[in-house]
């Protein structure tokens, strides 16, 4: 019997999900098929549980479903109660749905790949949306000297910030209250996607710093681009996105794949394109 998995999202044809499972289970002796799945926007719900109802045995979930996925979910992993989202669904067997997030563990472990050293670190995130609330956890786990999230409102920043003070030093405010220098500095907003800039002073890297940037594509972003100018070591999101996958992956599984050859595959396929 082969087990159904899926990506839901809205849209969702251009994900690169399906091919990263189908190199996942051709290396780990998996017998699954993974497909994508674009559900209505008004009934995320109802599309799981066609799914489920038709054998499927869990999920990952993307824009703009997370939040939605977080809320049917009838148990949850402690860092998604956290983020309030969840990126990966299980059916249990006895047919609860159990929700995770593996978006902020994908990133340390990208960032850790990279050699890139956490512990100890000034920590600069960029953004208060979803995806930065998403990795925060994961970050604070690493036990950095300081965090702050910088954002163009600056009222949503330091509610944020004021989340996860629990966990470390970790304040926020707007991008004017942003002043390096940072060792490690992590985009968190969409603004890649429009080829924008949020307004950072030139001194914002310290001497071997890091910038990583959660979007990906086959250029540099334009963030990357800026990094790279002011002497920081620039890495984008393809790492992390095969690293959160290998995490679901690992839970539906039980078995954690090698996520170097996939990344190298993804990489050349976007060198291609």
């Amino acid at each position: 019997m082969t087990d159904r998995y899926c990506v839901f999202g809205h849209p969702v044809a251009h994900s690169k999900s399906p091919a990263i499972h189908a190199a996942f289970a051709e290396q780990t002796g998996e017998a699954i098929a993974y497909t994508a799945i674009e559900a209505p926007l008004d009934d995320f719900a109802g599309a799981w549980h066609r799914f489920t109802a038709e054998g499927g045995r869990g999920a990952n979930v993307t824009v703009p479903f997370k939040e939605e996925a977080y809320r049917l979910c009838d148990t949850l992993s402690a860092r998604a109660r956290r983020a309030g989202a969840v990126n990966t669904l299980i059916l249990g067997g006895n047919g609860e749905t159990y929700g995770d997030t593996t978006d902020g563990v994908g990133l340390v472990r990208d960032l850790a790949s990279h050699g890139v050293a956490l512990r100890g670190a000034r920590i600069l995130v960029l953004g208060a949306g979803g995806a930065v609330r998403g990795v925060l956890e994961p970050l604070l786990a690493e036990t950095p000297a300081s965090l702050f999230v910088g954002n163009r409102t600056a009222e949503k920043a330091a509610a944020l910030a004021e989340d996860f003070r629990d966990l470390g030093e970790v304040r926020g405010g707007g991008f004017e209250a942003v002043a390096g220098p940072y060792d490690v500095v992590i985009n968190g907003t969409s603004a890649s996607l429009a080829g924008d800039l949020p307004p950072l002073p030139d001194e914002l890297f310290a001497p071997g710093a890091t910038a990583y940037d959660m979007m990906y594509g086959a250029e540099p972003t334009v963030f990357l681009q800026w990094a790279a100018e002011r002497g920081a070591r620039p890495l984008d999101g393809l790492g992390m996105l095969v690293e959160q996958a290998a995490e679901s992956f690992f839970q539906w599984r039980a078995k954690r794949p090698d996520t170097a050859p996939v990344r190298d595959m993804l990489r050349r396929s976007l060198s291609a394109s």
